[in-house]
C-alpha cells in the first residue's frame, strides 16, 4: 500500500501552506498576480540616484515601503519581512514559527555615500595602504551601528529569526541568480532528511544601486532600451538586448504534507523536485552548450519523479539576454525534445525585470499560482520573435490552462543552476 505522504523515493512530501511576495508590480500575492496575468510592466525609469552619463536609465526597483536607513540592508529586510508576514497569515502559523530559516540575500556591500562618510571621519594618513586601518580606527572612535549592520551578511537572517521565532542558526546563501531556488531546496531537504516539520524559505533583494547598475553594464548584461521603461524586457525575441535590474522578495512556508495535513493547513502545492548543477563554462557566463543547464532541468524531474510528458508548464529563467535565451531554449530542447512544441514557456521577468537573489522564489510562488489559478501569466513585448527560438511563450496576453506540473527554471552567474518542479496537491 502506497503511503499517501510519501514520495517515490519513501521521503516526505513537501507541502507549500504560505506564500508572499513583494515586486515591482506592488505588494502582495492578490496584487502581483493581477497585474502579471493583466501583462502589466513594473519597469520604470530610476530615481534612486543621478543616471546622467549611464547607458541604463531604467529598472524595477521596489520605492512603496517605507524603509528607515535607506540602504540595500534595510530594503532587503524590510521587503524579507513583509512577505514572510503575509505568507504566515496564509499558512495560519502565529507565535513562533519553530523551524529552521533559509534566507536568500544579496552580497553585502556598504554603499558609496556610507563609504564616503566614512573615508571622512577616518583620520589622516601618508600612506593609501593604511586606508583599513584608518577605517577601523574610525569606527572604534564613534561607533556607527547602521553601517556595521550594512557591512554584515548574516544581519538580515538573524533579524528575521528574531521577528518569526524561527529554530536553530538561520542560513544565509547567495548563490547568485540561483539564490531564491536554492533557498528554497534546503528547506526541502531539511524536511525530507527528518530534521524538522517545516522550513521558512525567504529570498529577498533590495540591492539596486548606481555602483550595481554600473557593474553589470561594464558586462553588457543590462538593456539599454530605455524609452519607454516597460518595453525594455522582451525575452526569447530578435531584439532582446539584456534584463532590467529589480528588486523583490518572496517567502514560502514549507512543511511535510503529513504534518500539514495533521493541523488541518491548506496545501497550495507541491514541491516535488529539486535539481542543481555547477556550470564551470566562465564567471558570468553560462556555457553555450547549456550542458549544466540541462543536467539541472533532469536531476529536477527525476527528483519529482515525473516524466518530461508530465510538465504543463515552464516559468522560464527567461532574462532577455541574448546568450541566455538562447541556451535556455537549447536546454528545454534537449531535454524535451519534439515535445518543447506542446509546452506553454513564459519569462514573467519581462514585466517584473530580474530579481536577482530573490528571482528563483518569486517565481516559485507564481509557478504556484498557475497550478492554483488555472492561468498561465504572458510574455510581453512580444512583437518580433526570434526565429531561432521556436517556443510557445504565451505571448502578450494570459491564458486559461489547467496545469498540474511545472518547471521553475533558475540559472544565475558564476555557475548556479538550479530547477523547481511544483505540483498539484495529490488527490
Amino acid at each position: 500500500m502506497t503511503n499517501a505522504y510519501k514520495d517515490h523515493l519513501g521521503r516526505p512530501l513537501i507541502a507549500v501552506t504560505g506564500m508572499g511576495v513583494i515586486t515591482s508590480l506592488g505588494q502582495g500575492l492578490q496584487d502581483n498576480w493581477a497585474a502579471l496575468t493583466g501583462g502589466v510592466s513594473g519597469i520604470h525609469k530610476i530615481t534612486r540616484f543621478p543616471t546622467d552619463g549611464l547607458s541604463t536609465r531604467i529598472c524595477g526597483t521596489v520605492d512603496f515601503i517605507d524603509v528607515p536607513n535607506e540602504n540595500s540592508v534595510e530594503r532587503s529586510y524590510a521587503m524579507a519581512r513583509e512577505t514572510t508576514l503575509e505568507a504566515l497569515a496564509q499558512a495560519g502559523i502565529s507565535g513562533d514559527f519553530d523551524g529552521p530559516l533559509f534566507l536568500a540575500a544579496p552580497p553585502i556591500e556598504p554603499e558609496w555615500s556610507a563609504r564616503f562618510a566614512l573615508a571622512d571621519r577616518s583620520p589622516p594618513s601618508e600612506k593609501p595602504a593604511d586606508a583599513y586601518n584608518r577605517f577601523l580606527a574610525a569606527m572604534r572612535e564613534k561607533a556607527d551601528p547602521v553601517f556595521y549592520e550594512a557591512a554584515l551578511f548574516g544581519a538580515i537572517s538573524e533579524r528575521l529569526s528574531d521577528r518569526f521565532g524561527t529554530r536553530g542558526l538561520p542560513v544565509t546563501l547567495s548563490t547568485a541568480c540561483a539564490s531564491g531556488a536554492t533557498a528554497i531546496q534546503l528547506g526541502v531537504e531539511a524536511i525530507r532528511q527528518g530534521r524538522t516539520t517545516r522550513a521558512l524559505t525567504v529570498a529577498t533583494d533590495g540591492s539596486v544601486s548606481a555602483e550595481a547598475l554600473i557593474r553589470f553594464s561594464l558586462l553588457s548584461a543590462l538593456s539599454t532600451q530605455n524609452d519607454p521603461p516597460e518595453k525594455a524586457s522582451k525575452p526569447f525575441t530578435r531584439d532582446r538586448d539584456g534584463f532590467v535590474i529589480a528588486e523583490g522578495a518572496a517567502t514560502l512556508v514549507l512543511e511535510s504534507l503529513e504534518a500539514a495535513v495533521a493541523r488541518g493547513a491548506k496545501v497550495l502545492g507541491i514541491l516535488k523536485g529539486c535539481g542543481e548543477k555547477a556550470d564551470l563554462f566562465h564567471r558570468t557566463r553560462s556555457s553555450p552548450d547549456g550542458g549544466p543547464a540541462i543536467a539541472s532541468i533532469r536531476a529536477a524531474l527525476a527528483d519529482a519523479g515525473i516524466a518530461e510528458s508530465d510538465v504543463g508548464y515552464v516559468n522560464a529563467h527567461g532574462t532577455s539576454t541574448p546568450e541566455n535565451d538562447k541556451m535556455e531554449y537549447g536546454a528545454m530542447s534537449a531535454v524535451f525534445g519534439e515535445g518543447l512544441a506542446r509546452i506553454p514557456v513564459s519569462s514573467n521577468k519581462s514585466m517584473i525585470g530580474h530579481t536577482l537573489t530573490a528571482a528563483g522564489a518569486v517565481e516559485a510562488v507564481f509557478s504556484l499560482q498557475t497550478i492554483l489559478t488555472g492561468t498561465l501569466p504572458p510574455t510581453i513585448n512580444y512583437q518580433n520573435p526570434d526565429p531561432a527560438i521556436a517556443l510557445d511563450v504565451v505571448p502578450n496576453v494570459k491564458r486559461d490552462a489547467q496545469v498540474t506540473a511545472v518547471l521553475s527554471n533558475s540559472f544565475g552567474f558564476g555557475g548556479q543552476n538550479a530547477s523547481l518542479v511544483m505540483t498539484a496537491e495529490p488527490a
